[in-house]
């Protein structure tokens, strides 16, 4: 395939970074411009791996992907779940070589961006360059969540404070609404991302239900207690430094 300017790719990472800060119309313009190799993968393919020299980042079109690493023992620790608009592998412009691996949850569409042309976007356009650095910095203060989740809060917190972010990220580029949004999870990416066991999770589904918290059916969640889940689960939304939301 080759390289071209693709205007859904470059509305969607528009849409992202607006939610972080207020775009110029030249900014979006460069962002319109920038060339993108479109593909189609499956569910559960690796995008990048452990260990390899990306030439590209990965904008995520449509469909969800995760970061992973994989143990010696075939074990797997998710490290985070990404949605349309977001680049999870930006870090490759930086640094060289991947250090875990970026796959897909779902089947899902994906827009590849050469680091030549990114490095070009940030070096005419410094703004850009802060925002790409301050998306970067959110994603690091989303690990620094999961981390305090894994090391001090309980199963059902953990839980909880997943769904709670993932929907606030969905609902923040336009894909959620009415606390109802997509979870395309299995219990064991579940278990995989928390240091949970399957068995453990589905007891804890089953305790969110029987409270009447959350509906969870056909890879669709259903928030029923928005105020009573996010207390629960101490879910402050502040870590995403989303401009703006609705309540």
């Amino acid at each position: 395939m080759s390289l071209a300017p693709d205007l859904h790719a470059t509305t969607l990472l528009i849409r992202k970074l607006e939610n972080i800060a207020t775009l110029t119309d030249e900014q979006r313009q460069a962002l319109e411009s920038l060339p993108v190799r479109t593909h189609v993968l499956n569910t559960r393919q690796d995008i990048v791996r452990d260990g390899d020299k990306p030439t590209h980042c990965c904008l995520v079109l449509d469909g969800w992907a995760c970061r992973y690493k994989l143990l010696n023992q075939g074990k797997r620790q998710i490290l985070s779940f990404h949605i349309a608009g977001d680049i999870p592998d930006l870090l490759s412009l930086h640094v060289p070589t991947m250090d875990h691996t970026l796959a897909t949850v779902t089947n899902a569409t994906v827009a590849f961006i050469p680091h030549e042309s990114l490095r070009a976007l940030v070096a005419h356009h410094p703004r850009l360059a802060s925002l790409l650095w301050r998306d970067t910095l959110i994603d690091a203060a989303i690990f620094r969540e999961w981390m305090t989740g894994m090391g001090r809060r309980s199963a059902f917190e953990r839980i909880g404070h997943l769904f709670c972010e993932m929907y606030v990220k969905l609902e923040a580029v336009g894909l959620a609404g009415d606390h109802r949004c997509p979870l395309p999870l299995t219990q064991v990416d579940l278990a995989d991302a928390l240091g949970l066991t399957p068995v453990h999770v589905n007891r804890v589904l089953q305790e969110m239900r029987r409270q009447t918290l959350l509906t969870l059916r056909s890879r669709t969640l259903q928030i029923e207690a928005w105020d009573e889940l996010s207390a629960a689960a101490e879910f402050d939304p502040g870590y995403l430094q989303l401009e703006a939301r609705a309540a």
